[in-house]
């Protein structure tokens, strides 16, 4: 069985820089997109990004882009969310999941990490 292991959230100002990880263990099929969804309170999980993880390509939710990159470390199975410039409404609980497409709703992940805490103060 797949795992998935996050860490790295925290309390942040605005403006400021915070990077999650996501090590993947058990992991055999390598036709994964690790994605990075986020929750907020009320609020549905949404899509954040992701990355092929043969290949490295990346796609971003517009919300993201040019703030947020995402990164990978293949001796370690662990991919990488740095988020520059955050935004109190960046403040979530983030998930990485692994599915099999590059812009997948919550429904369509298969292995899910534990979540883990942004809150970005103004």
């Amino acid at each position: 069985q797949v795992q998935l292991v996050e860490s790295g959230g925290g309390l942040v100002q605005a403006g400021g820089s915070l990077r999650l990880s996501c090590a993947a263990y058990r992991l055999t099929f390598t036709g994964y997109y690790m994605a990075w969804f986020r929750q907020a309170p009320g609020k549905e999980r949404e899509f954040v990004g992701s990355m092929r993880w043969s290949g490295g390509s990346t796609t971003y939710v517009d919300s993201v882009k040019g703030r947020f990159i995402l990164s990978r470390d293949n001796a370690k199975n662990t991919v990488y969310l740095q988020m520059n410039s955050l935004k109190p409404e960046d403040t979530a609980v983030y998930y990485c999941g692994l599915g099999t497409l590059s812009a997948p709703s919550a429904q369509q992940i298969n292995y899910w990490g534990q979540g883990t805490q942004v809150t970005v103060s103004s």
